[in-house]
């Protein structure tokens, strides 16, 4: 296969033409999907107010999350990354932020105890509050506002009131955050995630489900397992008792990202500090815009995500600007490409990486690409156009990534799920078989549609055989 790549040469021209990096260098760049403030001084104001107050994670967490992704990458431990689609400030609830801690806990224990691999755990929480959009405004009759781009940004009702961006959002967004980060640190440092006691982690609508009895032999395993380690030394394992989670959201509103990246005593460089995990998204990763430029600078782990119309030549130059020196752990390549795309699509660009020896985390996620509309009777009879997902579609992505990179001879190291702890009815399929007709059940996603608990403790299973 001929493989398209960017020369040694035209590599380091590109990384010369670059200029210093600074925190604000990113304002000289075109940015994309960013709100259209209304109003400066406000926003400045509330941007120095959040740059003044604490950070919501540390560098040294930071730091330790990129030595476990290096390790993912050599296939000595597995990511799972997952979450809501875009958080809502309704949705900081303790019983919300506790199922999908659940969630998260039980997918990990099934990964771990299928792989004997360690798992690391990223949630998509605790600053997801705004997502890009493929329109800058919504027309509902005659009426044309603004798009709806996260609580972060305006709010959902159809109001010029509500679609107005406000800066004073992302204030609440600092708060709702340090309040979900808090709470998830009470939980696991309380004992919440002690693998003493998994049957904690149930929830109790599952009980039924065809999978709770598959569910209930590993964690009788592991029980069984771990008592009997500990009989044998005598001694109780202290450090089954929690887990690490670490935090990502992503990189999409640059002033509000900026307002948080700092140096630290002791430490060099710059650290986005109001999360672990950043992410580039697909809508934002040109080579020489504006987040490309930001993210270039800190020192935090980065994700790309990749979609099917990326190219070996653009993937390569990205992770040239963004990992100069080759960092181990710096780089998570996250492709979606859809269960139809990435037969063609994934082997050059793994193909490619591997020949130009760029170290880098491969993770799949077999949402994004799958995304389709349907139309669904309301209560009312009317019909109105809903995104879904197909479990089925989901699983043979997934399928066939791992057949791809075994093939290759790369390392699928994790993957990612937009997932949610609740029981809703947004993708169709899994255990239960849910069609068409039950998503107008429970639909409660206001942008992309999630795997409820079911549907994602099933598609853990599933992962875990093939692992």
């Amino acid at each position: 296969m001929q493989v398209q790549v960017l020369s040694p040469v035209l590599i380091a021209a590109s990384l010369r033409a670059m200029q210093p990096w600074t925190a604000d260098s990113w304002r000289s760049r075109p940015a994309r999907q960013q709100p259209a403030w209304p109003d400066d001084r406000q926003l400045n104001a509330v941007l120095g107010e959040i740059g003044a107050l604490p950070p919501l994670v540390t560098s040294g967490e930071i730091t330790e999350l990129k030595s476990q992704l290096a390790a993912a990458a050599s296939g000595e431990r597995f990511l799972l990354h997952g979450g809501d689609c875009a958080e809502s400030f309704a949705g900081c609830r303790s019983s919300p932020i506790t199922n999908q801690l659940k969630i998260l806990l039980q997918m990990s224990l099934v990964l771990t105890h299928a792989s004997r691999k360690r798992v690391i755990r990223i949630g998509r929480f605790a600053g997801q509050y705004a997502k890009p959009r493929s329109v800058e405004l919504e027309t509902q009759g005659r009426v044309s506002l603004p798009v709806y781009r996260g609580d972060n940004i305006n709010r959902p009702e159809f109001s010029l009131a509500a679609r107005t961006p406000n800066p004073q959002l992302l204030l609440r967004g600092y708060e709702r955050s340090a309040l979900t980060l808090n709470f998830i640190r009470a939980l696991v440092d309380g004992g919440f995630a002690d693998l003493h006691h998994p049957e904690q982690w149930n929830l109790d609508w599952v009980v039924h489900s065809p999978l709770a009895a598959e569910y209930k032999r590993i964690v009788d395993a592991i029980g069984q397992g771990l008592q009997f380690m500990e009989t044998l030394a005598g001694v109780r394992v202290h450090q089954m008792q929690r887990v690490d989670f670490f935090t990502s959201h992503e990189c999409l509103v640059l002033d509000l990202e900026q307002a948080q990246t700092r140096q630290v005593p002791r430490r060099s460089g710059w650290w986005n500090l109001s999360t672990h995990f950043p992410w580039l998204g697909a809508r934002t990763g040109a080579l020489e815009d504006a987040h490309v430029e930001y993210l270039r600078g800190i020192e935090n782990p980065i994700g790309i995500k990749v979609n099917a119309d990326r190219t070996a030549a653009e993937l390569i130059a990205l992770c040239a600007r963004l990992n100069p020196s080759r960092e181990a752990g710096r780089i998570v390549l996250i492709h979606r490409m859809g269960a139809h795309q990435i037969a063609a699509a994934l082997p050059p660009l793994v193909e490619a990486i591997a020949h130009a020896k760029i170290p880098v985390l491969w993770v799949c996620d077999p949402m994004h690409g799958n995304t389709e509309l349907v139309l669904v009777k309301t209560a009312t009879l009317a019909a109105v156009a809903v995104k879904t997902r197909k479990f089925a579609h989901i699983l043979a992505e997934l399928e066939q990534a791992f057949e791809i990179h075994a093939a290759a001879g790369t390392v699928l190291g994790g993957v990612h799920f937009e997932l949610t702890g609740e029981n809703v009815t947004e993708c169709m399929g899994g255990a239960r078989g849910l069609v068409e007709s039950d998503l107008a059940r429970a639909y409660h996603s206001s942008l992309d549609p999630r795997l409820n608990y079911e549907q994602a403790l099933e598609m853990a299973l599933l992962v875990a055989r093939r692992v």
